[in-house]
């Protein structure tokens, strides 16, 4: 059952108010959203270049869901449930790692890399035993642009399906995605619903008002022209490069390389932003996990290129994200989020006007039709 639609009424959404207050700290909302949101999503767990080795793993979890990725000894990657068949023990609690066979810890049960039971002691004893209807539980995995996504819903559409052109678009722009290699995984807790955390990436609005690390961003693309576009299940907001920069992040770019000179970001439904900042030989990848009705783990994956040194100012970018940006936006989340929860505001307004630029907020209300229409579902 969906959450009553009068709570943001057709009327208010044509008048351009923005979706409620309750939706960013209401419980019953919050659950509404891990059902039709989150357990129907497609959730991207690392690159595909992270899986060459037959027994390498990553595990991922989706609430108290937990999936197991990993790359089999015939190459293929597959994902299971992580609970062993016997009692349900988790089977593997690191991010990360590779084994030659899974092993529960409880009772010893083994299965192979192609999720199969190999082993389970006294089960002799069982009449009629059946190793073949005792393997682990298959989850979806699909690879797209270079990345590995899981989705607990077998009926999803495909990623390419949600996101048709997403991932030419990120070819343009992104022409090391099949040869990278993780450089580092960062995970910092936010006390803010995982929406607010997404409105604020996908303005441009305060960009030149909130803080002075984002007016640095500012600096180095055309504002001006930065465009943020709505494709159904997918988005973009990206900037051209400001002409003549000589620096960027503190260093010089001569004889520094880069994905693009552009400021690009390309969102896929429902919390998934990959990227690449101007100048830096790197590909971010941003995703805004919900933990709570008011508090989410923001997780921060950098990929550069296979083979290649990463260059200074790449380096001096990955610590102006995660030591600048990161905090100062951060900091607007947990300001965004206490305010919300005030007597004196009940929804605010879309600045959009006739024709969406930079700072238009078309693609805050883009997103926030996404949610309301899927938790009523």
């Amino acid at each position: 059952m969906g959450v009553d639609t009068a709570e943001w009424s057709l009327a208010d959404q044509e008048a351009g108010y923005s979706l409620p207050a309750r939706f960013f700290y209401d419980p019953s909302i919050f659950e509404a959203e891990k059902r039709h949101i989150f357990f129907k999503s497609w959730h991207l767990v690392g690159h595909v270049n992270e899986f060459r080795a037959a027994g390498a793993f990553i595990t991922q979890d989706i609430f108290e869901q937990s999936v197991i990725v990993m790359a089999g000894r015939d190459g293929e990657i597959r994902a299971f449930h992580n609970a062993c068949q016997h009692r349900g023990n988790r089977l593997i609690a690191a991010r990360r790692g590779r084994t030659p066979v899974i092993t529960c810890g409880y009772h010893a049960w083994s299965y192979g890399l192609d999720g199969g039971l190999r082993g389970a002691p006294r089960t002799e004893c069982l009449a009629n035993f059946d190793k073949g209807a005792h393997g682990l539980k298959p989850v979806r995995v699909e690879v797209f642009a270079g990345f590995v996504f899981v989705n607990l819903d077998a009926n999803a559409e495909s990623v390419a399906e949600m996101a048709p052109g997403a991932e030419a678009q990120m070819r343009r722009f992104l022409p090391d995605l099949d040869g990278l290699t993780l450089i580092e995984e960062v995970d910092v807790p936010v006390a803010a619903n995982w929406k607010v955390i997404q409105e604020n990436s996908i303005e441009g609005y305060h960009f030149s008002y909130s803080g002075p690390v984002h007016k640095q961003l500012v600096r180095l693309i055309d504002f001006e022209n930065y465009a943020l576009t709505a494709h159904g299940g997918w988005w973009t907001y990206i900037g051209p490069p400001k002409p003549g920069s000589a620096e960027a992040y503190g260093q010089p770019l001569a004889g520094a390389t880069w994905q693009t000179d552009w400021f690009f970001n390309l969102g896929l439904w429902p919390n998934t932003t990959i990227y690449a900042f101007p100048y830096a030989d790197v590909v971010g990848t941003f995703i805004m996990i919900p933990t709570g009705p008011e508090t989410s783990l923001l997780r921060f994956g950098y990929y550069g290129p296979s083979g290649r040194a990463l260059p200074e100012v790449t380096k001096s970018c990955i610590r102006w994200m995660n030591e600048e940006l990161g905090p100062e936006d951060i900091r607007l989340n947990i300001s965004n989020q206490k305010g919300l929860r005030s007597l004196g505001y009940q929804h605010g307004r879309y600045l959009i006007g006739e024709t969406p630029d930079a700072r238009s907020e078309h693609l805050v209300r883009h997103f926030h039709r996404l949610c309301h229409a899927a938790i009523q579902s």
